[in-house]
């Protein structure tokens, strides 16, 4: 057999029920664990993996002794608001002065206040913004990332924020999932004229779409925002056009929006702390995945935290993420808001990971060769300097990567200052 790479004494957190991973069974392998083990790579895939006592003859290009290092799949961020324009922090004050969420939006700030900035914006002056953030995410093991635009709110800027996206995927190596989410609040020009704006979200999908910039449609389905009736519009111009849906739901009430993405067969809800029971059994049934998004919790003080054992009884994947944003979530650290969902919502490092690799990966439709170690998956892996998986949600503020692969080549970003 040859490889181009082969790691050996390592311990590897496949995160793969074939080595006995499972939330939710008793008697599983925590993290589905391999002690003392070998990973081969070649053509970018997963060759072999197992215990060191079964690695059969390979022959390496390249052997890496990891000396006792943990090896995982890398993480996966699969919500974010990447690339935008301008500074939010006036807000981050007004809000510790008591000024809520719903009032900053209607006093014309918010994702209004983006908007403005974005759409003034360069598309080299989104990408430099963009870029400084995306490679903090990079330097802390995250190989895939989704992107969402929804800071234009017309046609031309939603299209230069996915042209970005895209073109940051290109220079960086890794994968960009790209989110249209024109449907995330409504500009002033359409101010109470809310179901012709919609009508015009789904002119411009159309357009988007046939460019080759859309991989799955979002929208923001609260009292704010959209009605559960709008969103259905625009989710069922996305099913005619073939493209998957998700949406930010059930963040500020329950609207039904966990329900109504399952109905859509839609990869994911997002933020849901005020997800109902009926929501959670419609989405377990549709394989939705629940995203939690802590930091934002976190930073607006929410009090309503989402029904984590509702959705661990239904066996509901949960996935975890930074909501990177320029209002409520200004945060480029995954490993942050592991911890996050482990001491706000009391998840174990156990699905806290999970939340970052094969639940995340869920959430984007790429679970068929991204998020776990297997073999035949994608060489995405992170070797880590740490005594056990629980460190990467224990140890505050401390990036312990050693050494992050995407495709089974060695990539080296440090955050830019």
């Amino acid at each position: 057999m040859h490889a181009e790479l082969l790691i050996t004494h390592t311990h590897l957190a496949t995160m793969n029920e074939a080595f006995g991973f499972d939330l939710y069974r008793k008697d599983s392998e925590p993290y589905g664990q391999i002690t003392d083990g070998a990973l081969a790579v070649s053509q970018g895939k997963i060759i072999w993996l197992g215990k060191m006592q079964d690695l059969p003859p390979i022959k390496a290009e390249q052997v890496w002794n990891a000396k006792g290092k943990w090896l995982t799949p890398a993480l996966i961020d699969c919500h974010t608001h990447l690339v935008y324009a301008g500074n939010r922090s006036n807000e981050f004050e007004a809000r510790l002065t008591g000024t809520s969420y719903e009032t900053i939006a209607k006093q014309g700030g918010g994702i209004l206040a983006t908007v403005n900035a974005t759409r003034q914006a360069s598309f080299d002056t989104l990408c430099q913004s963009a870029e400084k953030r995306l490679s903090d995410l990079i330097a802390q093991g995250v190989a895939t990332v989704e992107i969402k635009s929804g800071y234009g709110l017309d046609l031309a800027t939603e299209r230069k924020m996915l042209k970005v996206a895209r073109h940051l995927a290109d220079k960086y190596g890794i994968m960009v999932k790209t989110t249209y989410l024109a449907a995330h609040s409504t500009p002033q020009e359409y101010q109470g004229r809310e179901a012709a704006y919609i009508e015009q979200v789904c002119e411009w999908l159309v357009i988007l779409a046939q460019e080759g910039l859309i991989d799955a449609v979002d929208a923001f389905c609260e009292h704010i925002a959209f009605t559960p009736a709008q969103v259905k519009r625009l989710f069922e111009q996305a099913k005619q056009l073939g493209l998957p849906v998700k949406l930010h739901a059930e963040q500020l009430s329950d609207s039904g929006g966990g329900g109504l993405v399952a109905e859509f067969g839609g990869l994911s809800a997002d933020h849901i702390e005020y997800l109902s029971e009926e929501s959670i059994t419609k989405m377990a049934q549709a394989g939705t995945v629940g995203v939690l998004l802590p930091t934002a919790f976190y930073l607006l003080r929410e009090t309503q935290h989402p029904p984590i054992a509702a959705m661990r009884q239904a066996g509901l994947k949960m996935a975890v993420s930074t909501d990177c944003n320029p209002g409520t979530s200004p945060s480029t650290s995954l490993l942050l808001a592991m911890n996050m969902a482990c001491t706000l919502f009391r998840l174990t490092p156990e699905e806290a990971l999970a939340g970052t690799t094969y639940h995340a990966a869920c959430a984007l439709g790429i679970q068929n060769h991204k998020g776990k170690l297997a073999v035949g998956y994608d060489a995405d892996l992170c070797l880590w300097e740490i005594d056990r998986p629980a460190d990467l949600s224990y140890l505050i503020g401390q990036n312990r990567l050693a050494a992050l692969y995407i495709g089974g080549k060695a990539v080296a970003y440090q955050p830019q200052s």
